[in-house]
């Protein structure tokens, strides 16, 4: 990610001139008319063109130009975009009216659509699973040829998505100079360094080729070139409008200005004010070609960011208001009533497809190990179907949130009787195998903490037929755990499938005298288990999955004190100090996970519960069961959640097993990480947050503050339990989400005097 960044940096920084490959590189060049004053509504106007500069959210500003061009009747005979220039200079050429562009695109939040942020809801439970445990959205994988990264850090296919649904009338294999506006999008082949004018075949690739910002959004491969943002070499194209007969150019800058010296604080910073002065001198180049007759209008978008995308009130005020001020010299160009309509009336249209145009023929084009039948299955569209791009979308939408494939884009292309439906589905660049990773580090700030780490592993797709290979590793300061999993689906990927399994862990517990208010443990085990078993899943539609297998289970439990400690103490002399149990057991498990945001959810709930029995007689058995539930809700910047988890062994048992613990955060915040372990659990809590700040870009994505009520125990005797005495923890925290995960900083007090500052990140609830 980062070398392909800077390869394209560097190509600039060469000081080659904008345009110098733009016709030696075997790239079509534009056909500007013969004669272009003949190529407008009257015959004898000049010939207008708009050229579009990129800018990210900023780009909302070009949908206040073009309102204000059509209030003051200027028409626009093509347009050249860059970048978001690309995307609103597409849909506006395609026929879309300004103000139906400012009704659709305010009424979206491009934030999550630009980030392919999509709700969990839609995504299959394996999918949710991982988000909750792997917060680190850090796409890496390995393969035979090494450890690689995707292309970028966003795969863009919900913004391709929108896009394709806004261009639905247009065919896949368009001529850009029949659009209703002639148009052509500018991006940059990143092996090369040369501009690219893209002028016929997908519109909403070519606008989605022209966005894809290095390092951020994946780059997009269209005949056989792999193409990234064109700001990197042509972020104002003057000289593309020009190439189309342009005789009057009216230029839209809205590029991110340099920051001052002092407010370049980080590596990172630094970097994009190096890309900034690359962008800006190409601009400047561009803006030395306009003339006397030309326009150039730079709308003052301060204080709105390349990602402020919630934003697009005020940046569309401003690009009016640019108009406003060039009013005088925009008006010379505007056109009667009667010229206006007459102008209006030669829009070409012919190249929309007809109403109610057929599939002729279905072609489905994948790569790497994700087979052509994964697509069919949940593609509905079928030779002599009306064509539904809407739907399609939908349907292969399934697949980006089942990660099968990294991008995934449909065209209807051929003449009428052989409409062809190509999809292409390519797979993930940094596999076959795939790593995850989680974070949870907490500490009291008093020499009192603990860690984890967490990676996964994935290899899907082994077999045609769907097998994949899961691996979980934690290694803690308490805790560690390996477990390595086969899943193969029976009927159908999204089906039922059977998980042969095996794992180890090994945690430590300590117990501690309930009795009394001690703050040091009567005794302290490592706990020890190995299981291996056959399970079988279903999902349970979007809603989550059911479990059930058996497994044979391996416990031991070893004491880590020194035996006179024990003598020294009843209490602790009752507690056994060595314990092996081998038992078959038999599992249910099932978890709904409804929850709008894995890190601070603001809607829905969750519930996870499970219970194992033996299913032998052996010396020692136990049975175990446990539910846990999260429920959320939120009106406005004000959120609500409870927790309520319960838990305990049951039928006869013969064990010392300390299967639950609580203590730490959110789990009785004042006390130490896991002080408390039993054979039995209740606790609840109650938690408000209130959102402080939400950012759009940066490390930080919202900022939070919060308050918990917290109560619950854990109990070694079936008689007690439930009955107390029962442990509470108040606290007061700020949180925030981060790219290791959720961030809190906080202070919780007990009764009695007992009191935690805390320092908690990762996931857990």
């Amino acid at each position: 990610m980062w070398r392909r960044l800077f390869c394209a940096v560097a190509l600039v920084a060469t000081g080659m001139p904008a345009g110098a490959a733009f016709a030696d590189e075997g790239i079509q060049t534009v056909r500007p008319p013969a004669n272009p004053t003949v190529a407008n509504a009257t015959g004898t106007r000049p010939r207008i063109c708009l050229a579009l500069s990129g800018g990210g959210a900023r780009g909302y500003a070009h949908i206040g130009v073009l309102k204000e061009l059509e209030a003051l009747r200027v028409p626009i005979d093509c347009i050249a975009g860059t970048s978001m220039g690309a995307i609103i200079g597409g849909l506006y050429a395609s026929g879309i009216s300004a103000a139906e562009l400012e009704k659709t695109l305010s009424g979206i939040d491009l934030t999550d659509v630009a980030f392919d942020r999509e709700a969990r809801s839609e995504q299959p439970q394996m999918v949710r699973k991982d988000n909750l445990d792997y917060p680190i959205g850090l796409p890496l994988g390995f393969g035979r040829d090494g450890v690689h990264s995707a292309g970028g850090l966003v795969q863009g296919n919900r913004l391709l998505a929108l896009l394709q649904k806004h261009t639905s009338r247009l065919p896949g294999d368009v001529s850009f100079d029949d659009l209703p506006v002639p148009f052509r999008a500018v991006a940059t082949d990143i092996e090369t360094g040369s501009m690219v004018v893209l002028r016929e075949g997908s519109l909403p690739l070519a606008m989605r080729a022209s966005m894809a910002v290095p390092g951020l959004f994946s780059p997009v491969v269209m005949d056989q070139r792999t193409l990234v943002d064109g700001g990197i070499v042509n972020n104002l194209p003057i000289d593309v409008a020009r190439q189309m007969g342009a005789q009057v150019v009216i230029a839209i800058d809205i590029g991110t200005p340099l920051k001052s010296a002092d407010e370049l604080t980080s590596m990172a910073s630094i970097t994009q004010q190096m890309i900034g002065v690359l962008i800006n001198q190409n601009a400047r180049r561009q803006k030395d070609q306009l003339g006397v007759s030309d326009v150039l209008l730079q709308p003052d978008l301060s204080g709105i960011a390349f990602t402020d995308f919630a934003e697009s009130g005020k940046s569309i005020a401003a690009g009016a208001a640019a108009i406003q001020r060039a009013q005088a010299q925009i008006s010379a160009l505007s056109l009667a009533p009667d010229a206006w309509s007459e102008y209006h009336a030669s829009r070409n249209e012919h190249a929309y497809l007809p109403n109610g145009t057929k599939i002729d023929r279905v072609e489905i084009a994948t790569n790497g190990n994700v087979p052509a039948k994964r697509v069919k299955e949940v593609l509905r569209a079928k030779p002599g179907d009306v064509y539904d791009p809407v739907q399609i979308d939908r349907d292969l939408a399934m697949l980006n949130s089942a990660n099968d494939f990294e991008s995934v884009s449909h065209t209807l292309t051929g003449p009428d009787g052989d409409r062809v439906l190509q999809v292409t589905a390519n797979s993930k660049s940094w596999g076959p195998n795939f790593l995850l990773f989680g974070l949870g580090v907490s500490s009291n700030f008093g020499g009192e903490g603990a860690f984890t780490l967490r990676v996964g592993h994935r290899m899907p797709w082994i077999t045609q037929g769907g097998l994949a290979w899961h691996n979980d590793v934690v290694l803690g300061s308490r805790d560690l755990m390996l477990r390595t999993e086969l899943r193969q689906p029976v009927f159908s990927v999204d089906g039922l499938y059977l998980a042969p399994f095996a794992s180890f862990k090994r945690n430590q517990a300590d117990i501690y005298n309930d009795s009394v208010s001690d703050t040091l443990p009567i005794a302290k085990f490592q706990q020890r288990e190995m299981r291996a078993g056959l399970n079988a899943g279903l999902p349970l539609g979007k809603l989550g999955e059911v479990r059930a297998g058996v497994a044979r289970v391996n416990t031991s439990y070893a004491s880590l004190m020194a035996p006179e400690l024990y003598a020294a103490d009843d209490a602790a002399s009752s507690v056994q100090r060595t314990f092996s149990t081998s038992q078959t057991v038999g599992r249910v498990e099932v978890e709904i996970d409804q929850l709008d945001d894995a890190l601070f959810p603001r809607h829905g709930y969750y519930v996870n519960g499970y219970t194992e029995m033996a299913l032998d007689q052996t010396e020692g058995k136990y049975n175990t069961a446990r539910i846990r539930t999260l429920w959320a809700e939120s009106i406005g910047r004000h959120s609500l959640n409870a927790a309520f988890e319960a838990g305990g062994l049951f039928g006869k048992t013969g064990t010392t097993a300390f299967p639950f613990s609580l203590g730490g955060f959110q789990h009785l915040a004042a006390y130490a990480q896991d002080q408390f372990s039993g054979q039995y659990v209740m606790y609840g809590r109650l938690t408000y947050l209130a959102q402080l700040k939400r950012f759009n870009s940066g490390a930080v994505r919202s900022l939070f503050a919060g308050t918990s009520l917290e109560a619950g125990n854990v109990w070694n005797r079936r008689s007690d339990f439930g009955q107390g005495p029962w442990r509470t923890s108040t606290s007061a925290f700020l949180g925030a989400t981060t790219p290791l995960g959720p961030l809190y900083l906080g202070v919780a007090a007990a009764p009695g005097g007992t009191h935690n500052v805390y320092l908690q990140v990762g996931n857990q609830f």
